[in-house]
């Protein structure tokens, strides 16, 4: 055998440990403490996300809400909030909005609109007109005047009553008739000298006689009866009269309180129009303010069922929505509602419970977050409006129709079918700002057709920020600023320099700051304990390493098992030595906020075939599209690389060894790829070498995510083990870029312990993991026998061959038989 060709001395060198984490030098940050760093009043690296809230907070136009997209804890809440409270303040107040009864239709409260800052005063003048009522009212009906007047009336109406009757019983006496009052009503009665006959008496007068008296009792009866149905006509013009003398009283009671309510609120037609139908409403019903035992439809009720606090509730007023009277307060309102049930929007309708049954009025109406927010700003969690029962629904109705419809869920979904309110809409003009993560944004503007309509503001913040000179003074003030803000100790420089360090991590970009400032305040406040635990003054570098190693114990029990499970040898990994068609790959698993990496041995076995390259994991369902799609890029590079002369003769399996769960995305097919080729070359893999990075057709190793905590966690496993100088892993060149290593890494990578090396291409990967050179072809299109490339040639040379034999052979047999 030929003697195999060795890697060429070009080969990829391990990077400088200086690349393997970028450092923030404390002495270029100008400055010993935070406590010299102005603060800063704005987000920074977000001016897209600004400058559509600018725009959408300025347009006055249908449909141009806002709709605030980001990562959790990238400070879009605050932001938004910040800047519409300054925006509010300087907007004109809008106006207020009240109900009142309505007196034509008692279930359908109107809506009046008032001028800013009259709602409240309007509601305390009518409470206190009501009351002066209460009091006046039937003091002025217990005076000898009206009692005389009223006398009057009843002495007329009894005198003609009693004359009527008086004529009708002298001409019934001229008769010899009498007027008998009994039980049952009046009855008429013939007489003798002033006694009623006796039956038997009357019977035995003679027949004439007896018919005449009849007759006249007749005609009698005729008066009687006429005179009895002018009785209800005497009545009413009894009530008539009485009505009368009190709308006389009542007018000149009424007409001074409410001319000083009038007076109070003189131009305002709202109100005077509203007072007038107040005046006319007292008039005629007076009775409300009188004693129950002086009016006969209170005396026709049970006292129980005499609700006076309800009685006089029409003439008040229920305020919605309203500002206070200081004009130093006065502005636009900004709401933000954090629990946006459907009643919670738009309101609701109250009632209490009263012998037995639910009643209600105008004045149990509530207001939701829309009638607050009227005229100004409402800030919603699109999430939570999302997942409430109909709110969403209401939401948008209301903005469609620019108009709020108090309705109550159980009206909706028809639970319920008693009569209630029906309360006028009032006129919306509010900006809604939804603020939830990019995918309910996607998710709502392919699904929902009304959501493009009614939100057409996108502000979309950002989650990093370039790691620049600027940016870096700039992120230093952000520190200082939050660390003042939660009134923590102020940081030194290497507490900074340290801090901005670990937001990179965080952004997993040595180029970039992550902009998760949920995140950077909870480590400061994490450090802030620690700094106090060890009593300093400032926040130091120690306390950020201190409050970061704390978070990560704190969460990774997990990681702590699973790698305990490699270093007993329950899961199968190797550190050293060499093997044909296994591989160490890397993947990440991720649990909340925090992930790990974690190695995993994968393997390939080859023979002649179909050119079918199996993935296991595909083939048991654990293997998810992202992956599958890997292996068949894989499967797409032998075919368009190797032996293009012949027939693809290969069957090949590929599979994560003891991987129990999923496996998907395509990080791991330059590692799967590795172990095919080894399988194939028969060449073995260097086990002290992880591998990670994906790969395309043509055998370029692409980026990938997670590449700090995959290093990491072969690091931990090399290290539990024991280094030996020559381990390490393979990263793709694109995610350079991307490494913020631990420490205890950069230290040992330093001392030549442990390795990261970058590779472009498959050719570079596979000469590291072998030793042996890729090969490239010459002339003739041949690669080098004794190269990698050249072994895997030969390969599946061999079993194309070895096929085309295997299947010629069977023809001649069966050609044989057929001769025979």
């Amino acid at each position: 055998m030929a003697t195999r060709r060795k890697a060429q001395s070009k080969n990829v060198k391990p990077l400088a440990a200086g690349s393997l984490r970028p450092a923030c030098d404390p002495k270029g940050l100008g400055f010993k403490s935070t406590d010299e760093l102005e603060p800063i009043d704005r987000l920074i690296g977000q001016d897209r996300a600004l400058g559509a809230i600018r725009f959408g907070t300025s347009i006055d136009r249908p449909g141009y809400n806002m709709f605030v997209l980001g990562p959790q804890g990238s400070g879009r809440h605050t932001a938004i909030l910040s800047y519409l409270k300054r925006k509010a303040a300087d907007a004109p107040a809008p106006d207020d909005w009240v109900y009142v009864h309505n007196f034509t239709t008692a279930h359908c409260p109107q809506a009046l609109r008032l001028p800013a800052g009259t709602a409240v005063p309007f509601r305390d003048a009518m409470a206190e007109l009501v009351e002066d009522l209460r009091g006046a009212i039937p003091s002025q009906f217990q005076s000898d005047e009206y009692r005389e007047k009223r006398r009057a009336i009843d002495a007329d109406i009894e005198e003609t009553q009693e004359k009527a009757f008086e004529e009708l019983r002298k001409k019934a006496e001229s008769h010899n008739v009498g007027i008998l009052r009994t039980p049952m009503g009046f009855a008429l009665a013939p007489m003798h000298d002033g006694q009623v006959l006796k039956p038997e008496v009357f019977n035995a007068l003679p027949v004439e006689e007896r018919q005449a008296i009849e007759a006249t009792i007749d005609e009698l009866q005729k008066d009687l009866a006429a005179i009895l149905e002018r009785l209800p006509l005497l009545e009413k013009h009894r009530r008539e009269k009485i009505r009368n003398l009190n709308a006389e009283l009542t007018g000149m009671i009424v007409d001074a309180s409410i001319k000083a309510v009038a007076d109070k609120f003189a131009g305002i037609e709202a109100i005077q129009t509203r007072l007038t139908e107040i005046r006319q409403d007292l008039v005629h019903n007076v009775e409300l303010f009188l004693p129950a035992a002086e009016t006969e439809a209170a005396a026709a009720q049970p006292p129980l069922a005499r609700p006076s606090d309800m009685r006089f509730n029409r003439y008040l007023v229920n305020v919605m929505v309203a500002k206070d009277g200081d004009s130093d307060q006065l502005g636009a309102p900004l709401v933000n509602e954090n629990h946006p049930t459907l009643s919670n929007l738009v309101g609701r309708i109250e009632h209490r419970s009263q012998l037995g049954a639910l009643v209600t009025d105008f004045t149990m109406i509530r207001p939701g977050a829309l009638h607050r927010a009227n005229g100004g700003y409402l800030v919603i969690d699109a999430r939570k409006v999302l997942t409430e029962l109909l709110s969403w629904e209401a939401l948008k109705r209301a903005l469609r129709s620019n108009t709020i419809t108090i309705v109550s869920a159980a009206e909706q979904l028809s639970l319920v079918s008693t009569v209630s309110l029906e309360p006028e809409p009032i006129p919306l003009n509010v900006k809604i700002v939804l603020i939830g993560e990019r995918m309910l944004y996607y998710l709502l503007t392919t699904l929902d057709p009304d959501f493009a309509d009614l939100f057409k503001v996108e502000a979309d913040f950002d989650e990093e920020l370039p790691r620049s000179p600027a940016n870096v003074a700039l992120y230093a003030r952000l520190i200082a600023t939050i660390a003042k803000r939660e009134n923590l100790r102020p940081l030194n420089a290497g507490g900074v320099a340290r801090l901005i360090e670990e937001t990179a991590r965080l952004a997993e970009d040595a180029e970039r700051l992550s902009l998760r400032i949920g995140r950077l305040a909870d480590l400061l406040r994490e450090a802030d304990h620690w700094a106090g635990d060890a009593r300093r003054r400032r926040i130091t570098a120690a306390d950020i390493d201190k409050a970061v190693a704390e978070q990560i114990y704190r969460s990774d029990r997990i990681r702590q098992r699973s790698h305990e499970n490699i270093e007993r040898g329950t899961v199968l990994i190797d550190t050293d030595g060499e093997a044909v068609g296994q591989v160490n790959g890397l993947s990440v698993i991720g649990l909340g906020n925090f992930s790990f990496g974690q190695p995993s041995r994968i393997t390939a076995r080859v023979r002649m075939g179909t050119g079918k390259v199996v993935d296991i994991e595909r083939e048991t369902k654990l293997g998810g599209p992202l992956h599958s799609k890997g292996v068949l890029i894989l499967s797409s590079f032998l075919a368009a690389n190797y032996a293009l002369d012949v027939p693809m003769s290969l069957w090949a399996s590929i599979v994560f060894e003891q991987s129990y769960g999923g496996v998907d995305g395509d990080s791991a097919s330059s590692a799967e790829l590795y172990a095919l080729l080894s399988a194939l070359a028969e060449v073995p893999l260097k086990q002290s070498l992880a591998v990670t990075g994906s790969v395309n057709q043509y055998g370029q190793v692409q980026a990938i995510g997670g590449v700090n905590q995959k290093i990491e966690g072969f690091f931990d496993i090399c290290h539990a083990n024991g280094l030996t100088g020559g381990q390490g892993v393979l990263i793709p060149a694109s995610n350079v870029k991307h490494l913020m290593l631990r420490n205890d890494i950069v230290n040992v990578a330093a001392r030549r312990r442990f390795h990261i090396y970058s590779v472009g291409t498959i050719s570079e990967g596979i000469e590291l993991l072998t030793g042996l050179s890729a090969g490239t072809r010459d002339r003739q299109g041949e690669f080098p026998k004794d190269t990698i490339n050249g072994l895997v040639e030969a390969r599946l040379r061999q079993f194309a061959f070895t096929r085309k034999t295997f299947i010629g052979g069977n023809k001649d047999e069966d050609n044989a038989g057929e001769a025979e």
